[in-house]
């Protein structure tokens, strides 16, 4: 639900950030999956070097937090790999909400793929 602010008589509505939430099963062990995972991020900042900036990545144990600047936008989320299956949240600008089947799409084909 959007936030409403008033200025006197105007409104001004502040839609939230768009989200995404997905899970991917897999048959590895919780290590073996992080493993993967942890080898994924670090091929894809080599890879998109150029083009991400202000990269952060926090892990406590099995949960990463992270934050990336790509192609002028903010993002932000979690990756959670638990037994049995890896749960991804991103947080989204506004601006990217066009794009974001298309984020999810390629999120899930990747994350099957690499967790197969």
């Amino acid at each position: 639900m959007a936030d409403r602010i008033a200025f006197g008589r105007q409104r001004l509505i502040i839609a939230p950030m768009p989200k995404i939430n997905l899970s991917v099963p897999h048959n590895l062990s919780q290590e073996d999956a992080k493993f993967r995972v942890t080898s994924a991020i670090a091929d894809c900042r080599t890879r998109f070097s150029g083009r991400l900036g202000n990269v952060t990545e926090c892990w406590t144990a099995y949960t990463n937090a992270f934050s990336f600047k790509a192609m002028g936008f903010f993002v932000s989320g979690q990756l959670d790999v638990q037994p049995g299956q890896l749960h991804v949240e991103l947080h989204l600008p506004l601006a990217a909400y066009p794009f974001k089947s298309r984020i999810e799409s390629e999120i899930l084909a990747h994350a099957r793929q690499l967790l197969a």
